[in-house]
């Protein structure tokens, strides 16, 4: 990995105790050198693979969390890491530049990173299908698109990472997502939004899910899981054969068909996972009227073991059925639709 200088940035607090003051503030903090040695953002070049050339943003508080934002993957969150515990799962993919994906079908699978985030999104989510003349493939094809007009920003009390995401073709959709990743340096949290415009004269289909994936050690068999939902239901036939058990984790076994359960939420979006041996978990929020449906995506397999808990505005069955069941989300041309969703770390298991 390549590094290149911090383009940012400090903590405004002291460490252990010395006193406050940084680059925010007229007067820089006497106790400090170079102003990245507190809290910082600092872009890296992948070298060498798949992910050869591949632009990752480390985003550091100083308070212990850690993040990835992976600017060629639509910034989406590669790493996530808590006091050195790791959350979130990496599959065997590793980093895949987007020069590798192929589009059709399931070719999505070939270069999922996963990672904390993958965006899915924004023409389609989930099974491959054809919706109103349009092949549409694994998850639509905006988390293989880099990201542009990068910036980093500092503020008092949180580290800013903002970029556009173009999902535009001539005679085609389009729309472009504006992202803004903020990090707290206050507390050990971050909040990520975008704003989905449709830039293009005709009203189009609307699709995004959150596919946020958590991986050991945050994830094994004595995981506790919670989901604030008001109803549960299972995907298909093999997820309701373990429908009593949707929220206990387990091994990994060989052979694992991966279960999902379709959550309905109340008037609060909340999931969150905690590691008892780790003493160290986190939760997400958001709200359930924007982001109206949620999925956990239960994968206990050798290797492949990850949870996913994925907020969106649909379901992952393929645009088809979601446009049968009149679930189906349209935006008009010149129109804006904002979602958001927090994930904050645990030090003690919520109740």
């Amino acid at each position: 990995m390549v590094r290149s200088p911090a383009v940012g940035l400090t903590g405004k607090e002291a460490v252990h105790g010395t006193p406050a003051g940084g680059l925010c503030s007229e007067k820089m903090n006497p106790y400090i050198g170079h102003e990245s040695q507190c809290a910082r953002i600092e872009e890296h070049r992948l070298v060498g693979g798949k992910g050869d050339g591949m632009r990752l943003f480390e985003m550091m508080n100083g308070r212990g969390l850690e993040l990835t934002v992976s600017a060629d993957r639509n910034a989406d969150i590669a790493r996530l890491t808590c006091r050195g515990i790791n959350m979130s799962y990496f599959s065997p993919c590793g980093y895949v530049a987007p020069a590798y994906y192929r589009e059709q079908g399931n070719g999505f699978l070939a270069s999922f990173t996963a990672g904390f985030l993958t965006t899915c999104g924004l023409s389609a989510v989930g099974t491959p299908c054809s919706d109103a003349g349009e092949e549409l493939p694994l998850h639509g094809t905006i988390a293989n698109q880099p990201a542009e007009h990068i910036c980093c920003t500092e503020e008092k009390d949180a580290l800013i990472f903002s970029s556009r995401t173009s999902d535009e073709a001539i005679f085609g959709r389009k729309l472009v997502l504006h992202r803004t990743i903020r990090v707290s340096k206050e507390e050990n949290s971050f909040t990520l939004t975008d704003v989905i415009e449709n830039t293009g004269d005709r009203t189009e289909p609307l699709e995004l899910l959150y596919h946020m994936n958590m991986g050991y050690p945050l994830l094994d068999e004595d995981s506790i899981v919670k989901i604030a939902s008001t109803g549960v239901k299972p995907r298909n036939a093999h997820a309701a054969e373990q429908m009593q058990e949707w929220n206990r984790m387990e091994q990994p076994q060989a052979g694992y068909e991966e279960r999902c359960y379709y959550h309905t939420m109340g008037t609060c979006g909340y999931a969150s996972i905690f590691q008892p041996k780790l003493s160290s978990g986190l939760a997400i929020s958001y709200d359930p009227a924007v982001l109206d449906c949620f999925v956990e995506w239960k994968m206990m397999g050798v290797r492949d073991y990850v949870l996913g808990l994925e907020c969106g505005n649909c379901y992952p069955d393929g645009r088809d059925v979601m446009r049968a069941q009149g679930l189906l989300k349209m935006i008009a041309p010149g129109e804006k639709k904002t979602y958001s969703v927090t994930v904050r770390m645990m030090d003690r298991q919520e109740l």
